[in-house]
């Protein structure tokens, strides 16, 4: 697309032939328009883009910070693991020895076990004894005396038993007691033995746990580091291609703009010069009845309604404070008027001290007015050609004084151009420049 396109200008600022059509200004003018709304579009993608380039190199960053900083707590982590088999080593070395601790306690637990075992015999008899003795206690020796006998055989038997029993009791309750220390102790040795191994079964846990989650979050982060710099890759091959197409945007639009204006000042050209055959060929239909060309449309192509010089031109002072709304041009004696353009004439006769006066409707709200002729020779309403003879100035110039403030000598003739009721200055509908005569 874009060849046809340079083609399309390159051809158009080509020699053309003499017999080719101007090209449209007003299509090149889009086509340059076009160009400029996409140049800008694509210049805003750029932008967005130089955006995301700057984003993706702040986040890269980021990303390269991270991963150094995994890597270092990666190590500070591998350290305290370290540190946790060394603790977890000497809690096991500990629990070694309170398994030795625990296993000689049970030894001893057995040991009185067995001792209690080897004694239960005697420990049935004494308690049997004692069992009998309370369903037969010895009788009263004050209630009846012959009994004393079997009351003293009984004091006897408990004399002889009892400190044996006394002593065998202590033995066994200092055994009974040391079994239940021993019990207990045992089992505070394998309580703290449990929460040892469980601490440090958590501890090694969570050390693994955080090791594998920040070797992941390293191995992501190094990833999306690689993905970050691929797509600041295409950003920036995409943004080198956007800078070169709008570049090259800018030149065709150049390029087109500046066939647009050529085409345009070539048409327009063309178009003055049609214009001007159009009038020149109006102006010579003599068989018109109405003007051929609108009055605005006539710039540069009336003649001047009289051979003469001018003496004042619009906007000139007119020496009583004011300004002229009009061109007065001194002519000679008898000089022929002739109307500037096609126009109907709406009025024509004397007007006050401007001698005769002679106003012609040209169309579209523009009226001319000719004063300081001696006489007029066309009719009210009658439509007058350009160019066509209207009036004819005096030997002498009664209406000087008042069109130019000077007293009577070489005819003068005022003239005027009004568009809707206002004053216009005449000089662009002439033909050529008016000279100017010195006066002083």
């Amino acid at each position: 697309m874009w060849r046809s396109l340079l083609l399309a200008l390159v051809l158009a600022w080509g020699p053309a032939p003499t017999n080719a059509q101007p090209q449209d200004p007003d299509v090149l003018a889009r086509e340059a328009m076009q160009k400029l709304v996409e140049k800008q579009a694509r210049e805003a993608e750029l932008k967005t883009i130089e955006e995301r380039l700057a984003g993706n190199a702040e986040a890269r960053a980021r990303l390269e910070a991270e991963i150094a900083g995994i890597r270092a707590d990666r190590a500070a982590l591998n350290k305290a693991l370290l540190d946790t088999t060394a603790r977890a080593q000497a809690a096991e070395q500990r629990v070694s020895v309170i398994e030795q601790r625990l296993s000689l306690s049970q030894s001893s637990e057995a040991a009185i076990r067995r001792s209690l075992e080897g004694r239960r015999g005697l420990i049935s008899e004494v308690l049997a004894a004692l069992q009998r003795i309370g369903r037969r206690p010895p009788p009263a020796v004050l209630v009846r005396p012959e009994d004393i006998l079997e009351a003293v055989r009984a004091s006897m038997l408990l004399g002889a038993v009892v400190p044996d029993l006394r002593q065998e009791i202590e033995v066994l309750g200092t055994d009974l007691a040391e079994l239940v220390r021993l019990r207990e102790g045992i089992a505070r040795e394998r309580k703290a033995i449990s929460g040892e191994l469980e601490q440090l079964a958590a501890e090694r846990q969570r050390l693994a746990s955080l090791v594998e989650a920040r070797r992941m979050r390293e191995a992501s982060a190094t990833r999306d580091a690689e993905v970050q710099r691929g797509q600041d890759g295409e950003l920036a091959a995409k943004a080198r291609s956007l800078r070169d197409f709008v570049e090259r945007m800018e030149k065709e639009i150049s390029v087109a703009n500046r066939a647009a204006e050529a085409a345009r000042q070539a048409l327009e050209a063309e178009t003055r010069e049609q214009r001007q055959r159009m009038a020149a060929l109006a102006f010579r239909d003599p068989a018109r009845l109405s003007p051929k060309i609108a009055f605005s449309e006539a710039r540069g192509l009336l003649p001047l309604p009289v051979v003469g010089s001018q003496l004042r031109g619009f906007g000139d002072a007119d020496g009583a404070g004011g300004t002229t709304r009009g061109i007065s041009l001194e002519t000679r004696p008898g000089a022929l008027v002739s109307a500037p353009s096609d126009a109907w004439v709406v009025y024509a006769g004397p007007f006050r001290s401007f001698g005769q006066l002679l106003i012609l409707n040209a169309g579209g709200g523009y009226y001319l007015l000719l004063a300081g002729m001696q006489r007029i020779d066309v009719a009210l309403n009658q439509f007058v050609l350009a160019g066509e003879p209207v009036a004819v100035m005096g030997e002498t110039s009664e209406a000087a004084a008042t069109i130019v403030g000077s007293g009577a000598g070489q005819p003068v003739l005022y003239i005027e151009f009004r568009k809707d009721g206002v004053s216009v200055d005449p000089a662009p509908w002439w033909t050529k420049p008016l000279g100017e005569k010195v006066r002083g």
